[in-house]
């Protein structure tokens, strides 16, 4: 289990890009949605009206079949709807681009049929009508200004829909309509309709961008306020969090200073009272001064840290030497409780600073060796393709799964543990924030009752200014 050591504040992180354009489309999307419904009341109204027009100017098996396929694609739209409401409404993202692609087709047809009351009235009916549905088709291309605007894919699919069958039937009507119907239009004027629908068509682009802007600014400007508040809502959490591991820690701190020093004012009283007693009395007055430097040395540690004054001095570290080093410090610790300290490794010259790693590692062993009454401990070095792997095993007590997180947190220390009566509960804090400061991280695999390993990995990117005497 990799451990989380990562301090008590909050870090924002602005979302990508990537992130962004997909909300922002998917609520784009939405809107689009929305609008599906009064374009389908507005198309329903306006059937009566074109069939009234052309019911007497036009094919009748042709009007009847333009009014049966609209109704159908009125239908298969309003389902279309039912299913975006019911599957994709709770969607974000990709999901809803995936519906638009998957039924972009419906907004195709349903321009060409709105569309073809042109080809079917131009030249073919009295001006009045051929003006009345030119205005109905002119008002289609509005509507969808306002209703398809806010996603433009579908805007100019639906647009360049209405705006080529258009230009086809006045492309197409001097061949098509004989000149010498009362109802035909001249050459110069259906070059003069294409004319001025070309204009249409651009004016229509351009409004329709410039709409779709201001849509996706709106929602651009409601990410950034959203982020803006979760940003400020997670500083101020972290910000609580952090005063109140501060009380605790200090709350913890005074108590622990308590007991020494009132053990040391107990020992000073019994002194002046039995003077006889000093060879008695003297151990445990040097044990509460040590406990209290011990303390203080950890509580310095810790402000130097958290301010960030801890002076990294990076330089070629000898490992087999410094796991020496170590191994004599605490073998008497080991001899002590009748348990044996080992250290294996091979010979190795890393990039690191060794006063931060000699105390990483001294903090993890006297750790180990508190909480092992039997069997014993070992520190070693391992090699992965990517990382330097210390490592310290134990046979101790292990470490309980829900405890796994706490241990790391100042002055935490698992109650009716053996080896933790004397514990200060600093010693694990101080190796997670000097292994955060020096970009490492930890990793724990714990059993109750069985035993510990505490990995320290080093990512084998940081010994690019190392000597080659690291195996790879």
């Amino acid at each position: 289990m990799l451990v989380d050591t990562q301090p008590a504040t909050y870090q924002h992180v602005p979302a990508t890009a990537e992130v962004r354009d997909q909300w922002v489309n998917s609520r784009l999307i939405a809107v689009l949605m929305d609008n599906v419904m009064p374009t389908l009341g507005a198309a329903l109204m306006a059937i009566p009206l074109v069939v009234f027009m052309l019911w007497n100017e036009v094919n009748l098996f042709v009007l009847l079949g333009w009014v049966i396929a609209l109704l159908f694609m009125i239908g298969f739209r309003y389902r279309m709807l039912g299913v975006y409401r019911l599957k994709f409404d709770i969607q974000e993202g990709s999901r809803r681009k995936t519906f638009i692609r998957r039924y972009q087709w419906s907004w195709v047809a349903i321009a060409f049929l709105w569309a073809s009351v042109v080809p079917m009235s131009y030249g073919r009916s009295g001006v009045g009508v051929q003006f009345i549905c030119g205005m109905l088709v002119m008002g289609q291309g509005l509507i969808s200004l306002v209703s398809f605007s806010p996603y433009l894919p579908v805007f100019r699919v639906y647009a360049n829909t209405v705006v080529l069958v258009v230009a086809g039937a006045l492309v197409a009507a001097p061949f098509t309509v004989s000149q010498q119907s009362p109802n035909a239009m001249p050459i110069d004027t259906s070059a003069g309709l294409l004319v001025l629908l070309v204009l249409f068509w651009w004016l229509l682009m351009s409004a329709g961008k410039r709409l779709n802007e201001v849509y996706r600014s709106s929602f651009e400007l409601q990410f950034s306020n959203q982020e803006l508040i979760d940003s400020l809502t997670q500083q101020t959490r972290a910000s609580l969090r952090a005063v109140a591991t501060k009380n605790r820690f200090l709350a913890s701190a005074a108590h622990d200073l308590r007991q020494p020093v009132h053990a040391l004012s107990l020992y000073a009283d019994w002194l002046a009272t039995e003077p006889e007693m000093a060879r008695d009395i003297s151990p445990r007055i040097l044990q509460s001064t040590r406990a209290i430097n011990e303390l203080f040395d950890s509580l310095f540690d810790l402000t130097r840290i958290d301010a960030g004054n801890y002076k990294v001095r990076l330089q070629h570290v000898d490992v087999q030497q410094l796991f020496a080093d170590l191994s004599l410090q605490f073998a008497p610790v080991a001899a002590g409780k009748s348990i044996r300290l080992r250290t294996h490794t091979r010979p190795a010259v890393i990039w690191a600073d060794p006063v931060v790693l000699r105390r990483i590692l001294g903090n993890l062993l006297s750790n180990a060796l508190k909480h092992t009454s039997k069997g014993g401990v070992l520190l070693g070095l391992r090699y992965r393709e990517d990382m330097l792997l210390f490592e310290v095993w134990d046979t101790g007590v292990g470490i309980a799964r829900e405890h796994q997180q706490a241990i790391f947190q100042e002055f935490f220390r698992v109650s009716q543990h053996h080896g933790t009566e004397d514990s200060l509960g600093l010693g694990l804090t101080i190796v997670s924030k000097l292994a955060t400061m020096m970009g490492y991280q930890l990793a724990l695999s714990s059993e109750a009752n069985r035993g510990s390993v505490f990995r320290v990995m080093i990512p084998l990117y940081t010994q690019q200014q190392g000597v080659p005497d690291v195996p790879t």
